[in-house]
């Protein structure tokens, strides 16, 4: 049985060593499960391996929190450990380290100040299809419903507000094969991309504020393909460009950007993912930033956090771990960190 009532420390050592990488969190989220059906003050739903734990005390206003179960695979570094004030290990940072407090604060506040709604979910480090937040809202979007919602990212215990939006486009060239040896019968097309680069070197990105948070977009080329042989001219270059967008554009404004920037070329566009508001308006995320502190910044980067948005319910990106140790072999969240975490989330859900 996961104990929830341990120290948070304590509890994300725990579910750390519970490996859970994406597409075999199983296990972990039959121990959450155990854990929070045991607790009166809770409904608990599932679906697949998500978990939606919900309070019901007839307040107002309802906030939710969520986290994602899985990891990247491991990399040798599970068991966790150790070492001063750091917890090594494969997920402390992204994200078991904010699952802990979650979890925590889901076995402690019986009788929170506003409902809440509690959301473990999994593969959300893989294809979006497979999102267990995405099949969530798509077949019980009641389960989600919310005025305010916290996503549980590692952002080193900074109020992340939104997310920039993404999505990736083809850029292609045309050109005229030809025998390498008589090449001036033909057309390089890969010779051809230099003013599609041209456009990308001299592009100045915006950096708009919104609701008083100011992001920074970026434009770049993220692969070329282009080569038919090694002796013939090529009649055909791509260029796959990435364009990551502040939440002042929605998706379609962000392709006619595109398409204004590479005028005169074929644009195809390959996938594209919402950006989302701060989030901070709202009365009851202010409430939520005050037991915070600090100054909020803007969410460089796409989260999970636009789901939430596209149901209509403002989040923003909050938690203990360090967003830049990702994935990495070294993985590892500040104990401090986790326990500040968990103070500031008591305070705004007690006071």
């Amino acid at each position: 049985m996961l104990d929830l009532t341990q120290d948070v420390r304590a509890l994300t050592a725990a579910i750390v060593d519970m490996e859970s990488v994406s597409g075999e969190e199983k296990e972990l989220a039959d121990a959450v499960e155990e854990a929070l059906t045991a607790l009166p003050h809770l409904t608990v739903d599932r679906s697949g391996q998500t978990l939606v734990a919900r309070t019901r005390q007839g307040h107002g206003e309802r906030v939710l929190i969520a986290g994602h179960l899985d990891t990247v695979p491991v990399a040798a570094n599970l068991p966790s450990r150790v070492e001063g004030d750091l917890l090594y290990g494969c997920g402390t940072s992204d994200m078991k380290a904010g699952v802990a407090v979650a979890l925590k604060l889901a076995a402690t506040v019986p009788e929170p100040n506003r409902d809440v709604t509690y959301v473990f979910y999994d593969c959300e480090e893989i294809e979006a299809e497979r999102n267990g937040l995405t099949r969530v809202a798509r077949e019980h979007a009641d389960w989600l419903a919310a005025d305010f919602a916290v996503l549980m990212e590692p952002t080193d215990g900074v109020i992340e507000g939104g997310c920039q939006g993404t999505l990736r486009a083809e850029i292609t060239v045309p050109g005229k094969r030809a025998h390498s040896a008589r090449s001036w019968f033909g057309v390089n097309a890969i010779h051809g991309i230099e003013p599609v680069l041209a456009r990308l070197n001299a592009y100045q990105a915006r950096q708009p504020v919104v609701d008083g948070l100011t992001y920074h977009e970026g434009l770049n080329a993220v692969a070329v393909r282009g080569g038919v042989a090694g002796n013939v001219i090529p009649d055909e270059c791509v260029v796959t460009v990435n364009y990551r967008f502040a939440p002042d554009l929605s998706v379609e404004q962000a392709r006619q950007h595109v398409r204004e920037v590479f005028d005169g070329f074929a644009t195809a566009f390959t996938d594209a993912a919402p950006a989302a508001r701060p989030g901070l308006t709202h009365p009851v995320a202010a409430a939520f930033t005050a037991a915070v502190g600090g100054e909020p910044r803007a969410k460089l980067g796409w989260t999970d956090v636009a789901r939430f948005s596209t149901l209509g319910v403002p989040a923003v990106n909050y938690g203990p771990g360090d967003p830049n140790l990702a994935h990495q072999q070294g993985e590892y969240v500040s104990l401090p960190k986790i326990v500040e975490s968990e103070r500031a989330m008591l305070s705004w859900l007690t006071k």
